[in-house]
């Protein structure tokens, strides 16, 4: 039998030079999303965007398609988000109101995502805890099988579908909502 991204690892070149324009132009803007959605920063998710494709190309060749490719970067952009989140909450951050304002660059892009963030889905789902922020923007958004999001994450499949049950609850819980039918055990 053979392992479940196989066929996808045979598509792509031996040489990493090609094989990193083509996850690139494939999967690029999949990876810039999900480092953006974990860390909310544009800049930052583009920095790690970018240390996502230097991973991969450095290990291409050690890549034996155990998995699909996307699902390898998805693990390497979620590990790099962790990694990075935790250096920034504990390094210093401004409080300066002049700094701040600083630091606002005011594009439409951001505006526009400034307004989505002030959503109610949106800011339950930001209250969520990281794991369950996680399961369900790679279910619902990244449309993973709960086997992917096992393999992206590194916890077992029952524990991912675990996290999404009470990530649905909770979300219904704060919208005042009842859970799903399909949903409850």
């Amino acid at each position: 039998m053979k392992p479940a991204g196989s066929d996808e690892r045979e598509r792509y070149p031996e040489d990493p030079d090609r094989a990193l324009m083509q996850m690139m132009d494939a999967h690029g803007n999949d990876v810039l999303r999900t480092a953006y959605f974990y860390t909310g920063d544009r800049h930052l998710a583009e920095d790690i965007s970018q240390e996502v494709f230097l991973r991969a190309y450095r290990s291409w060749r050690g890549f034996k398609g155990q998995s699909k490719v996307l699902t390898w970067l998805t693990r390497i952009t979620l590990n790099l988000c962790r990694d990075k989140t935790a250096l920034r909450s504990a390094s210093e951050q401004p409080t300066d109101p002049g700094i701040l304002a600083l630091n606002r660059t005011g594009s439409v892009e951001e505006e526009a995502m400034a307004r989505l963030g002030r959503s109610e889905l949106l800011q339950r789902l930001a209250r969520l805890s990281p794991p369950y922020r996680e399961v369900l923007y790679l279910y619902y958004y990244m449309e993973f099988s709960t086997t992917e999001i096992a393999e992206s994450t590194g916890v077992p499949e029952g524990t991912v579908r675990g996290r999404l049950h009470r990530a649905r609850e909770q979300l219904a819980q704060g919208m005042n909502k009842e859970v799903p039918e399909d949903d409850r055990r």
